[in-house]
Formats: C-alpha cells, sequence, structure tokens
C-alpha cells in the first residue's frame, strides 16, 4: 500500500472538492490528510493524502482527476519519499558558538582541560560529552523489515527512523551504525570497538539466529545496555497488546494458553517473554533450527494445528499472509495476525470464524517500548535490560490501552513517560541500578 499526496487546483466553486472525492471513492482510495495550500478568486490548491494499492494505481486516479472538468493534477508523490528526501536526521549544537570567548570554551583552549578531567576519571565523559545520552543503533541489514537481505547502506531509513523516534519520545540521541559485514565475529568485535562512544547498543536488523548469538556475546562484553529491538522490543509491545486483548474478553494472559506461530527474531522474542510472564507457550515453525532454542527457553513446539486447537492466545509472526485458515480458529480464542503489511489471517475473518478478539499488527508498533525501554535503563544506571524490565515496560503500555484499543496511541508523550519510570523501577526493584552512572544530559 502507499500512501500518495495529491496536489490539485481545484475551481474555488461550491460542490467541487466533493467532485474529487467522489473519483477518489470510485478507485477505492481511502483519504487520510486534506490540507488547504492557497485560496484564490477562482481556485484552490488542496493537497490530499490517498492510501493506494500501487504506483500504477496511483497513476490511475492521477488521470481521472485531471479529466475533471477545471481540477489539475499540479503533481502527486509516494508520502515515503517526501518524508525521506535529505534524510531524516541532522546533528546540530546544544550551544552556537558566536563570540571568541565562548570558541576558547569548547575548543582550544578550554577543551584541553575537560579531556584532562576525563582522563582521570571516565565517568566524567557522561556529564560532559554526548555520550551518556547517546544510543548506537545498530545494523548490517541483513533482515529489514519484510524485505530481507537488502544490505546496510538500503536500511539506514530505518535506521534514521529509530533515532527520529528515540529524540522525541525519550530525549535520547541516537547514531545509526551502518556494519558492512555478515560475519558475526567482524560485527561484534566492530560494535566493541565503537562503544565507548555510546550509553546503549540498539541492534536492529540482523537476521537470525545470527541476531541471537551477536546480542548474547554483546551483553556479555560490554558494560552498558545492548537490546535487539526486533526481538524484544517487539515482544515487550505484542505481550502489552495480548495482556490488553485478555481483558476484553476478561481473561488473565498468566493462566492461558499462548500459541507462537513463527519462532524468527520477533516470535522467539515474543513467545520467550510471554513465557517468563507466566503463560504456557506452545509454537510452531516449519523451521527445526528455531526448535531446539525455543525448547530451552520452555516453550512447547507443536504442529500448527494444535496451536489453533489449543491456545487461547495465538499469535503469528510468520511473514506470510493468509497462512491461517478461518476453520482453524478455535472459538472464544484471541488472534494476533502480526504480519505486515497483509496479516495471517484478517481480523473480520477471524471474528467472523469464532474468535473472541483478533487484530492484526498495524497497531502493535515497537516504537511504543525502545525509547522508554532504554531511557528507564539509562536513568537508573542499569548495565543490562533484564526480563524484569521488559515485563514492567509490557504492563505499563498495556495499563494505558483504551478499553476498545490494543496499545495506546504511539505519539502520545505519556505511554513514553510510563515505559520509562516503569523500567527504571524495576532496575531499582532489582538491585542493579547504580545512580552513579545515571547521565547528568537527562
Amino acid at each position: 500500500m502507499l500512501d500518495v499526496t495529491y496536489r490539485l487546483q481545484i475551481p474555488h466553486k461550491p460542490g467541487q472538492l466533493a467532485r474529487v472525492t467522489t473519483v477518489i471513492a470510485t478507485h477505492e482510495g481511502l483519504i487520510g490528510d486534506i490540507l488547504t495550500v492557497s485560496l484564490h478568486r477562482d481556485s484552490t490548491e488542496r493537497e490530499l493524502t490517498v492510501e493506494m494499492r500501487d504506483t500504477a494505481h496511483a497513476w490511475a486516479l492521477a488521470n481521472d482527476l485531471n479529466a475533471l472538468d477545471g481540477v489539475r493534477v499540479l503533481w502527486h508523490h509516494d508520502r515515503a519519499f517526501l518524508r525521506h528526501e535529505g534524510g531524516k536526521l541532522r546533528i546540530d549544537p546544544v550551544r552556537p558558538v558566536t563570540t571568541p570567548q565562548e570558541m576558547r570554551d569548547v575548543y582550544t583552549p578550554g577543551v584541553a582541560r575537560i579531556c584532562s578531567a576525563i582522563a582521570e576519571d571516565d565517568a566524567l565523559a557522561s556529564r560532559y560529552t554526548m555520550i551518556g545520552t547517546t544510543i548506537a543503533v545498530c545494523t548490517n541489514g541483513t533482515r529489514v523489515l519484510g524485505l530481507g537481505d537488502i544490505g546496510p547502506r538500503a536500511a539506514m531509513p530505518v535506521m534514521e527512523g529509530k533515532a527520529v523516534f528515540y529524540k522525541q519520545f525519550a530525549g535520547l540521541n541516537a547514531m545509526p551504525i551502518l556494519i558492512d559485514t555478515k560475519d558475526e565475529d567482524e560485527f561484534v568485535e566492530t560494535v566493541m570497538r565503537i562503544a565507548p562512544g555510546f550509553a546503549g547498543i540498539h541492534l536492529e536488523d540482523i537476521s537470525a539466529p545470527m541476531c541471537f548469538e551477536i546480542e548474547r556475546r554483546l551483553i556479555e562484553a560490554l558494560p552498558q545496555p545492548v537490546m535487539h529491538d526486533d526481538v524484544h522490543g517487539t515482544a515487550v509491545v505484542t505481550v502489552a497488546a495480548a495482556i490488553a486483548a485478555c481483558r476484553h474478553v476478561d481473561r488473565r494472559l498468566d493462566q492461558s494458553v499462548v500459541g507462537q506461530i513463527g519462532l524468527g527474531a520477533a516470535g522467539y522474542g515474543i513467545a520467550s517473554l510471554m513465557r517468563d510472564g507466566g503463560a504456557r507457550v506452545i509454537a510452531y515453525d516449519p523451521n527445526e533450527n528455531s526448535h531446539e532454542r525455543a525448547r530451552a527457553a520452555g516453550i512447547e513446539i507443536v504442529s500448527m494445528d494444535e496451536v489453533m486447537a489449543q491456545a487461547d492466545v495465538v499469535v503469528a509472526t510468520t511473514g506470510r499472509a493468509g497462512l491461517i485458515r478461518p476453520e482453524q480458529v478455535r472459538p472464544g480464542s484471541v488472534v494476533l495476525a502480526l504480519t505486515n503489511p497483509v496479516g495471517e489471517i484478517e481480523p473480520a475473518v477471524a471474528l467472523a470464524a469464532g474468535a473472541a478478539f483478533a487484530a492484526d499488527g498495524r497497531s502493535v508498533n515497537n516504537v511504543l517500548g525502545y525509547p522508554g525501554i532504554f531511557r528507564g535503563a539509562l536513568l537508573a544506571g542499569a548495565p543490562h535490560i533484564t526480563t524484569r524490565m521488559k515485563l514492567a515496560a509490557a504492563w505499563a503500555i498495556a495499563a494505558l490501552a483504551a478499553d476498545n484499543e490494543l496499545v495506546p496511541d504511539v505519539l502520545g508523550d505519556e505511554v513514553h513517560a510510563a515505559v520509562t519510570e516503569a523500567v527504571r523501577s524495576a532496575a531499582v526493584d532489582e538491585g542493579i541500578a547504580r545512580p552513579e552512572l545515571v547521565p547528568a544530559g537527562l
């Protein structure tokens, strides 16, 4: 699906916008934002954003809009390309230098005194540099969204997006680090060499099973928090969604059987955190290479039919649209088909087949988790992100979900503040907080 913005010149007369929207409706386009750009005596320029199937569909609508009497399509573009042009990040000084004295303060000779102080006491780096509030977002681009192995440079738009949300929702700087290797040892060595410049290491879009071993080795080797977001961030938000879904049907998650279909990076993380949260977890994945890791985490491997027949809550993350057949849906179950853009079964189909509650992956976004998880860990001075901290984040997210929703609004500041405090408190309660390591800039 594409979100396409059309800049239109429309006659400034009653009923003209209705003519435009009627044509859009005949093309089965879904209208989003409508923006008035300018008003003139005889015409109005407006931008309409429309969800279309693909580029050909977008051009067909443009041609029919242009055919309307008095209407001109000035241009139309895929909104994603408009929003990414020039990149999504930049580096700006906190205190711009405007006088010779300020230059002496931030550079020579003043900077030498700061360097000397850090050389004597390494902990001062978190106070007097950006290190204490900066996360490295590291990838080799081997498992990007649903696109697969597209390489690190093609993964950069995703890494920039992660960094945007770190700043917007957690007040943290984040730097994309593109690592051009598929060798596990080289990846780990590279991250370890750049790690002194960062307060935390965020791993992203690394293929399984390599991602699990990379994360394990970095957690063991580094003194700062390390988390693979595709595994754990997705798991936190999915567990939160499952808690909310169970609440809709008056069921407790920790007294339910959870069925996980798909044990890739996200699926394994979800199943493991569900198990840690008290649920019995059964799982299906046709790739037997994933079975040993799952069994070691207390996850039972069964057939897909057994998952669908036994599970109170079914979570699917296979990447295979339409995998779940309506006749497989257990009456009264909760079905979360999370593959994007098209899930394993449409929610309406699952509900018609007897599910008590069903949803797809559009609302389950790991942006709800990772900014607050890392900020909470840094505020506690925690060296690791533990299971207890992740479960605390999940419950904080679920607590803010409205009665008719799985999760709260991802753009709401309150959810990120709640996750931050839940994670910080969990670290303190667990006894791993180190107040002396809390960065001064937070």
